[in-house]
Parts: C-alpha cells; structure tokens; sequence
C-alpha cells in the first residue's frame, strides 16, 4: 500500500506562528514545508516553518513555485494541478499544461537539505525556459540577499541561515532577481525536452542552524531520491507486524503508519547543545522545542522497532546531560541555558533501554548505557527517599510543589492537591508521599538491571539487582495496597495513610509485575468499571466517577493518556486477562476520534467521547500505538 494522505498535509500559513495545520518534517529537519490548500493554481508548497527559530515559526509563504515559458514564443505555459498528496517521507504534486506534464516531489536528503524534485515530461520535443521563486513570509523580515548561485534568507538576532538553489545537470549558471519578499532563480539556458522523455531539475533549501559554525555535506542529487526511498522502505517493514485481534489488520497498519509519520515528523537532528537527535513531543505545541525525559524513554521504546538507531540517539541526547551524582534533567533544548534541573522525570530508562535490546540484540549499546543507567536508578534512592526505608518519593532540586509534581509527569495529578515538601539535602527534596507508579517503575528497573547484568555478563550484579527487587517488591505490596479501597495507592509518610484517589498509578504495580496475584483481581475489577476506568475510551488517569473528573480540560485530571492506557492493557495482559486487554485495546483505537481516518494523534483523549485534545501531532501518544498494535509486544512476561 501507499499509505497517501494518512495525515492531512494541506495548508497556508496566515501567520508566522500559525500551527493550525499539519506541517511535514523528516531526516531530523529542523525545517518543515506543507502542501498548499486543495485547489490552489500556484505550484510549489507552502514553507518553511523553521523550528529552531524562536519557538517555531514560518519564515516562507511559499517554497519552489515553478514558472515555465516557451523559449521560442516567451509566452508562459499554464499549469493545472491534477494531483496532490502526502506519502511517508514525501509530498507530490503533478500538474498539466499543454503537450506536457510536470510533477513536483519534496523530499529530504538529510537533515539539512530539503528538496523538490521537479519532473518535466513532453509529449513533443520542445525548449522551455524555466525558473523557480520563493516568498519570504514577512516583507519586513525578508532579508534576502544573493550569494553566488544560491538566494539565501537571515534572521534577526540568530546565526541561522536559508540557502536557496536550482540544480539542473549541465548548468553551471543561474539568474537570481530579488523583488521584496520574493525572490526567483532561473536557468541561464533554455531546457530542452525529448517528445516523452523526462527531465528532472532540483530545488533545494538547506538550513543551517549556526552559519558560522556548519559546514553540511554537498547533496548527491543523483542518488537522493533513491536513498530517501529506500530510508522509508525500511520504516515500513516494521508496519507488517501491526496486529490486535478482532481488528482489521489494514486499520492496524494505516495507525501505525501514522505513528511512524508522527514520531519522525518530531524527529529533530542534533544542533546546538543538543548533542544527539531526537523526538520533540510535538511541533504543534510552541512549548514543546526540545526533549524530555520520559518522553524520550517512550519513544525510543518505539523508535527500537523501525529507527534503532534514532532510539538509542534518543536515550544518548538525554544522559548526554547526566549529573556527576546520576540525575537526569527533565527537558533538554537548543540552548543548554534553557534545560530544566529542578526535577527529572519517572524512572524507565532501564526499560527503554532493554526495549532497543529486545528489537535489535544490540548487546553493545547496553555496555554502553549499563553504568549510567545504574547511577540514574541509585540516584532516585539517595536524592528521593526521605526516611531512608528503600521506597522513594517524587520531589524536586529547589523544593518547590511545582517542579516535585513535573517529576511525576503527571502534573496536576489530584493525588497531589496536598502534598507538603521535605528537604533531604542539598538540593534534595521529597513530597511527604511515596507513589505507587514511581516505586513500581524502580521494582521494574531493578528486574530490567538484572536482565541487562545477565546480559552483559556480570552476574554479581544480577544477584544484587535480584535481591533488591525482592526486597521492594515485599514493602509495595504491604505498603501501598490498601485492601479496604482495593487498589494500590499512594501512602503518606509517617502515618503511611493511603491516598485514596483512584489514579492511572494505581495499575502500574501490574504493570510492573510487582502484584500479588489476589492484588492484581482486585485491581482489574476496578479497571473494568464502567464507572471508574473501563469508559467509551478506557482507561482515563482519573476515575469517571470521582467528583474531581474533568476529561476536557482536567489534563491529569481525567482525559486518557496513551501512555497509561498502554500500562493498562498490559498490566491486564500480564496477569492472564488477555481478552479482556483485547476489548479495552480495540476501544483506544476505534473509539479515538478520527484515529482511522486523518486526525493526527492527539496528548489525550475525552474518555467519554473519544474526542482528541490538546496538543496534536503527540509523539508519546504515537510511540503507545504503535507498541500497544506490534504483535512483538505479546511475548509472556512483557
């Protein structure tokens, strides 16, 4: 299949920082292009909308409008669109005029360099002189200037820079006229077409976050189209494997084609003080330039399947920042000023590491990670665990309520509406509440830590990891299982007291496989509730029926979250409830509004509608897709 039009790519900026519309990225660009609106006479594409800029934003109206005159009459040929579409790893559009046909492909070579491939077909043998125009976005803002064959296009207060050029072979020489805010670039010579035989031409824009600093490799324009090819083919075979019994298999592969296009369309190439590439969240979101660290565990735990090596940059650009006493940073950005040090986020490193393990066998990549993953997972038990009794408590670097609720990730989460601060040290500080999600994800790295031990090798470690996993297993089923409300709970320190507030958290113990067997029962039950968790779109990270419910505008306080709701499904799966995991895992996808048509993934999700909100274009949200739909995924014990 060609998978056209999974996403609509349809649109024209109105603004520089209008995100109202899908915008197409690939290869880690920093810069990104759409199509123009249906119907639009004007060749070309709308773009680019260059992210490192500021938070985002547009600095073209326009990219590769084709202009064709018939050299021996200078009259203009008139095109007429007749096809436009958006595929995986490209954009097309073809046009008609007569005795010809042109069709223009937009494409990425690398992460730098963006091209359009323009293809002219005659039905008899002709010159036509040709050239292609761009406008800048802002008249004001233009500042455009010739420098030897390429047009390029600054910007205040920044190093970054726009290069624009033609390439057609045997062409040495362009005409470059600069008008304003657009600019035109034509042969210097006639181009002659054979009757029926094709001749191609490129535009390319190539964007260099620091001019002064980037030197990016010259393109191959004879091997560009095919490498891009062939990238994607890659991509895809992963789609072959998309399965959920009881679901079309077709619906399966067209939604994780989508994830796929969302999380490469976040994908951003190393620039600045980010060392590695990576996933941002989402383009759609302003506040959302740069990555973080949960984020990131969950995309490479995705990326593993069809981007491994994207997976493991993912993981490297976070630990890139890891702090002499283990502590990883909640976000990274461009600008290493702007990272965030007053919390990290919750602990699955270890899982995503092992993840990229289990898709590629790379056992180097874990001899690579093993020691930092260690110094995160100790650091969580010398900087987070106030009374020193081997359960952990989210917190914060400055001690605020704030940053101590970003380290949960689920930030105005209702089982935080009371907690209270305590410092542990310098720059150390704990909620007065031990989190059932966060000390089930630490049993769950101790059990990963010693799969990787036993991996590498190091079989002490394994026995130690071991041990310790016991140890915490025993104190989160006595602790953090409340029989009365029976549902795993946070506890409050001191009085151990169960937080009772019906939360996403409470099945993550499942999930961790740290339940007992009578737990996990009790558990499902109130998973399955139609009142509470088993919604229109089930598994909302707030019971339905607690008075503080707020599915559209709740953020933690209600909507689903794909994330949980994956932990959900496999939380039923691993204690034997399969069918009923199949039940709820066909709602996430056939209950989410416009998921099988072309509504973009959303950061959540109306547990009584289904309707999408928030931020579009969610990458975590496409990275619990694709893994909840990979058959892969059904190994026991996963």
């Amino acid at each position: 299949m060609d998978y056209l039009d999974v996403l609509d790519l349809h649109g024209s900026p109105q603004a520089p920082t209008d995100r109202s519309f899908n915008i197409f990225f690939d290869a880690g660009a920093w810069h990104g292009y759409s199509l123009p609106p249906a119907g639009e006479a004007e060749t070309g594409f709308s773009g680019p909308f260059v992210h490192s800029l500021a938070n985002g934003q547009w600095v073209g109206a326009r990219f590769a409008q084709l202009t064709l005159q018939g050299a021996a009459s200078g009259k203009g040929i008139a095109l007429s669109e007749i096809a436009s579409h958006a595929a995986p790893g490209y954009l097309v559009r073809r046009f008609s005029g007569p005795g010809l046909t042109v069709s223009q492909t937009l494409f990425y070579a690398d992460s730098w360099h963006a091209l359009v491939r323009i293809e002219l077909t005659a039905k008899t043998s002709q010159d036509v002189d040709l050239s292609v125009g761009g406008r800048a976005m802002s008249p004001q803002e233009a500042n455009l200037a010739k420098v030897g064959d390429a047009v390029t296009q600054t910007f205040s207060h920044s190093n970054s820079m726009l290069r624009t050029r033609l390439h057609a072979d045997g062409v040495s020489a362009y005409r470059i006229t600069l008008s304003g805010s657009d600019y035109r670039i034509a042969l210097n010579r006639p181009l002659h077409l054979e009757s029926n035989q094709t001749v191609t031409v490129f535009v390319e824009q190539t964007l260099l976050y620091d001019a002064h600093a980037e030197t990016p490799p010259p393109v191959d324009y004879a091997t560009a189209w095919a490498g891009n090819r062939a990238r994607w083919a890659g991509y895809l075979k992963s789609v072959a494997s998309s399965n959920l019994a009881g679901l079309p298999d077709a619906t399966a592969r067209r939604v994780s084609v989508k994830a796929i296009l969302t999380l490469l369309g976040n994908w951003r190439a190393a620039r600045g003080d980010l060392h590695h590439d990576g996933v941002i969240p989402s383009y759609s979101n302003p506040d959302f330039n740069g990555f973080w660290a949960w984020d990131s565990w969950k995309h490479a735990a995705a990326l593993a399947w069809f981007a491994p090596e994207l997976a493991r940059d993912q993981m490297r650009a976070m630990f890139d920042y890891q702090r002499a006493d283990g502590m990883v940073p909640d976000c990274i950005f461009l600008r290493k000023a702007d990272n965030n040090w007053r919390d990290s986020k919750p602990p699955m490193a270890v899982w995503a590491a092992l993840e990229i393990h289990r898709a590629t066998g790379d056992k180097a990549f874990l001899a690579e990670m093993y020691d930092k993953l260690v110094r995160y997972h100790r650091w969580w038990f010398t900087a987070r665990d106030h009374d020193h009794n081997g359960v952990a408590e989210y917190g914060s670097t400055d001690g605020t309520e704030i940053a101590a609720k970003w380290e949960s990730g689920m930030d105005n989460g209702v089982r935080f509406d009371a907690i209270s601060m305590l410092k542990n040290g310098d720059g150390a500080w704990s909620m007065d509440q031990e989190s059932a999600d966060l000390n089930a994800y630490l049993y769950r790295e101790k059990l990963d830590l010693a799969q990787v031990a036993a991996i590498l090798g190091r079989t002490r470690d394994q026995a130690q990891w071991l041990k310790e996993a016991a140890t915490m297993k025993a104190a989160i089923q006595a602790r953090m299982f409340d029989k009365a409300g029976g549902y795993f709970f946070d506890v409050k320190l001191g009085s151990g007291d169960p937080v009772r507030v019906y939360g996403s958290e409470g099945w993550t113990p499942l999930w961790a496989g740290v339940a007992t067997s009578d737990q996990a029962r009790s558990v499902v039950r109130t998973m399955l509730d139609p009142r509470k968790f088993a919604t229109v779109m089930p598994f909302p990270t707030l019971a339905a029926d607690d008075p503080r419910f707020s599915p559209i505008k709740g953020y933690w306080r209600g909507p689903v979250w794909l994330d949980q709701a994956l932990f959900g499904i496999e939380a039923l799966r691993r204690f034997g409830y399969r069918r009923q995991a199949d039940v709820m895992a066909r709602r996430l996808v056939l209950n989410a509004k416009g998921l099988a048509q072309q509504a973009p993934m959303y950061e959540n999700y109306d547990p009584l509608t289904g309707q999408g909100y928030q931020s579009p274009n969610f990458s975590w949200s496409a990275a619990s897709y694709l893994l909840l739909l990979q058959k892969s995924r059904d190994r026991p014990g996963r």
